[in-house]
């Protein structure tokens, strides 16, 4: 029966997903989804009552010559202490036709690339042409894919890179400077984020990390880590000076985004807008260089589809 199933390690989906084809993946995901195109089932995000763990499971299907795609993993904070990614995950994929399975691969890399690659669908939709200077907030996996990402869609000049340990934030730093980004640890979020056109907020923090006082003008910062109500990496003030609020799906946003679940309470906010919106031109974000845009992403199973049929095309394609 499992024949003709694709098992994928982690190490094979990140050379089936290279940065470019995630990148294409994630456009087209958002892009469905804007246009009714796709099938997005709720996701469930269920925290742990044992430790400070949180179960997800996400059910999605991209189009009709793609198959359903399950992921089912769990968020532990605490691994980043272990140097170890904080997500771990499995991706399973149906046959869209018959419904039988197709693959099961590593769901920690897919999360990894296809979160770095809608970032930089966000950054490359919303921020300035010129945007050169970048902050990351985080010294894990997810800070380092954003740099690798953001990278193809921008000219990068200068990356600061932040987060609470000094010893992770200059390992994290070494590692992308041998990569050949122009990377510099800084000594504190304000320092990295002070004067840069984009922000990256790449943490689990239950506290804002970024705070809008200190934006510049024309920035655009992109939030991945704002995955439940309890998460804020974006203080109130972030969402205040923002001309335009965008999120990967307006629902859910409202449901699990720690910071726009505040601002919708508190009246902050009457609206937001989907990265598909202004994807397809349905919606404007920024309409000038000098426009503050925040971009807030939980996580949706589309992604996870569309990434997942790209590594099993891309390995069909090298197993021929």
């Amino acid at each position: 029966m499992t024949d003709d199933v694709l098992f994928l390690s982690g190490e094979q989906v990140g050379r089936l997903l290279d940065a470019d084809t995630a990148i294409a993946s994630q456009r087209a995901a958002f892009t469905a989804l804007a246009r009714g195109e796709a099938d997005l089932a709720p996701k469930i995000m269920r925290p742990s009552r044992f430790d400070d763990s949180v179960v997800f499971a996400y059910v999605s299907r991209l189009s009709a010559d793609s198959g359903a795609v399950a992921k089912f993993g769990s968020v532990n904070p605490g691994n980043a202490a272990a140097g170890l990614p904080t997500i771990h995950a499995v991706v399973t994929v149906l046959d869209p036709a018959t419904g039988r399975l197709a693959a099961v691969m590593d769901g920690t890399a897919v999360t990894t690339l296809r979160t770095a690659a809608a970032s930089a669908v966000a950054v490359d939709a919303l921020a300035t042409p010129d945007s050169a200077d970048l902050a990351v907030l985080g010294s894990g996996t997810q800070a380092l894919a954003h740099v690798r990402a953001i990278a193809r869609v921008r000219d990068l000049k200068a990356v600061r890179l932040w987060s609470p340990t000094p010893h992770h934030r200059a390992r994290a730093a070494a590692t992308l400077a041998d990569q050949g980004f122009p990377v510099e640890p800084v000594d504190t979020a304000e320092d990295a984020v002070t004067g840069a056109s984009l922000v990256a907020t790449c943490t689990l923090s239950r506290t804002p990390v970024v705070l809008g006082r200190w934006l510049a003008p024309g920035c655009t910062v992109v939030s991945v880590g704002s995955f439940e109500p309890t998460r804020r990496e974006a203080d109130s003030d972030v969402l205040r000076r923002s001309a335009a609020v965008v999120v990967d799906d307006p629902e859910t946003a409202a449901g699990h985004a720690g910071p726009i679940v505040d601002a919708l309470a508190d009246g902050l906010l009457s609206e937001v807008i989907a990265l598909g919106d202004v994807l397809t031109g349905r919606a404007t974000a920024r309409t000038g260089p000098a426009d503050i845009v925040y971009y807030n992403s939980t996580g949706l199973g589309i992604q996870d589809a569309a990434a997942a049929w790209a590594v099993v095309r891309a390995a069909r394609g090298e197993h021929a």
